[in-house]
């Protein structure tokens, strides 16, 4: 099985490889469109700032091939808020998978959403042995609005999408690479699908 991890100026695609590993699962790196549409599984992870990303993704003709692919697709954190239609980030416009706006936290709380928080309302196949109320990290000022798309939620003053499912395009907003056991178990059950 091939598993690619779509390498862009932002952060956090290391911890992502490591993570993989730590679960016997070799990745490869890359930006190069032929490498990335080849591969059985796809992980789009992020940590960074939106319109930056979405500007390297169009530079390297990523986003038109990022949203034509057919097979499993995973983003994470930022990953997550490019899947959507608009981000008040930067006011981006996102890639458009998720009919879901990205907002900014609310003032009234720490921003940003840093540390342990639940999963409830879990759906789907991403979630298989994994129980309502299990913890996992999170690192995001912005969160995407709840939707039909929503398979799993949080609460940071508001509730928020968790985690989004729109056909073979998955998407967690907490970080599974830092998640222990549970983050681990859902890597594991997307390479399974």
């Amino acid at each position: 099985m091939k598993v690619v991890i779509i390498k862009y100026n932002a952060g956090n695609v290391y911890s992502v490889h490591a993570a993989l590993q730590r679960l016997g699962i070799g990745a490869e790196l890359s930006d190069d469109p032929e490498v990335i549409h080849s591969a059985d599984k796809i992980i789009f992870p992020g940590v960074g700032e939106a319109s930056t990303a979405r500007a390297y993704l169009d530079g390297k003709n990523l986003s038109r091939l990022i949203v034509s692919l057919k097979q499993p697709v995973l983003g994470i954190c930022l990953g997550l808020q490019l899947f959507c239609k608009q981000s008040e980030e930067n006011d981006t416009t996102g890639l458009g998978i998720f009919d879901v706006e990205v907002k900014k936290f609310p003032a009234t709380e720490k921003v940003p959403h840093m540390g342990w928080n639940t999963l409830e309302a879990l759906n789907g196949p991403l979630f298989k042995n994994i129980e309502d109320g299990s913890h996992v990290y999170f690192v995001h000022s912005f969160y995407a609005e709840i939707s039909r798309d929503t398979i799993a939620r949080t609460n940071y003053s508001v509730p928020f999408s968790a985690a989004l499912q729109r056909d073979n395009f998955f998407a967690l907003q907490f970080h599974p690479e830092k998640s222990a056991k549970v983050g681990s178990k859902i890597l594991k059950n997307f390479i399974d699908l």
